[in-house]
């Protein structure tokens, strides 16, 4: 049984593990990110090296990298969350493990392994959805992680919804994670509660009655309790997410769209109502098959295995 070593790097956390050829992690280990970006690459290294000692048989290491990834799978271009910009990582953790080594986005990884062994393995086209604070994704199309010419294709946070909208971390402006994602749903909930504080009571009680400050778990909350200011910011959220998956059906025309990140861990919360939208937005949805909607199942496995995986390409 070929085994590997896949490694999910992380803004804080380094998350490693041994996976086999099934997708099960065998052996973790977690250290958290060093703020130097070179000692990044060698806590990587030692994250390695403590699991081949665990499994001396392994073949391969992949690494999930935040940010965008060369063609060759070898370069990290620019990570901005480790200040990482043109990283030779490949050839680093080969040098300090001495063990052939695939970098790949973070996200891609993640969209691999629930391909391969998550909710999409009876597809073979799909899209996975991260709806964190931002949002990320990855494409599969004929069973082949969709990568582009470049190497940085599925950056789908960044598709501009809103000409001249709300101001996003990367520089522009109404891109869709502003408005589809944990982040957007935080803003939602503090608007809406701070200009109706009466049908916000829910969400203001799990706050201490402060609106500028409510986070999503008390939205989520207060939605589980069936607060209908709550399920409001649910269902704008929902709203845009529905918009840019039918953008991107027209676009890829997937068998399914898996939902991951944070904030899908609230479940039919925002499923049904995603799935809603998505169905409305559709361009000739009544004339068309329409792809599934359904939440991830490999949770924060998902990183490692899905690096695993993809190192099994050297």
């Amino acid at each position: 049984m070929a085994l590997t070593i896949g490694v999910d790097v992380g803004g804080t956390k380094i998350a490693a593990g041994v996976v086999d050829e099934a997708g099960e992690i065998l052996a973790r280990t977690r250290v958290p990110t060093p703020a130097d970006p070179q000692w990044a690459v060698d806590a990587i290294a030692q994250a390695v090296r403590e699991l081949k000692e665990l499994h001396p048989d392994v073949t391969a290491v992949g690494v999930g990298a935040p940010g965008f990834v060369d063609r060759d799978r070898s370069t990290v271009i620019f990570a901005p969350n480790i200040d990482w910009e043109n990283e030779p990582l490949k050839a680093r953790i080969e040098e300090l493990t001495g063990l052939e080594t695939v970098v790949e986005n973070d996200a891609n990884c993640a969209a691999w392994a629930e391909f391969r062994f998550g909710a999409a393995a009876a597809h073979s086209d799909m899209v996975l959805i991260t709806v964190g604070t931002g949002i990320g994704g990855g494409i599969v199309l004929d069973g082949r992680l969709h990568r582009g010419r470049f190497g940085v294709a599925g950056e789908i946070g960044h598709l501009n919804m809103v000409p001249d909208g709300v101001l996003c971390g990367c520089g522009g402006k109404g891109c869709w994670e502003q408005y589809g994602s944990g982040r957007a749903l935080r803003r939602y909930g503090r608007e809406k509660a701070a200009a109706d504080p009466v049908r916000g009571k829910r969400m203001l009680e799990l706050n201490d009655g402060v609106a500028e400050t409510i986070r999503g778990i008390h939205i989520t909350e207060a939605a589980e309790d069936g607060d209908p200011l709550a399920l409001e910011c649910y269902d704008e959220l929902a709203d845009w997410l529905g918009r840019g998956m039918a953008d991107l059906a027209a676009l890829f025309d997937p068998g399914v769209f898996v939902l991951g990140g944070g904030v899908s861990d609230s479940g039919r919360l925002l499923l049904d109502p995603v799935a809603k939208a998505f169905q409305r937005y559709l361009t000739g949805g009544v004339h068309r098959p329409r792809a599934e909607v359904v939440l991830a199942s490999m949770g924060s496995a998902a990183g490692i295995a899905g690096a695993g995986d993809l190192a099994r390409t050297v």
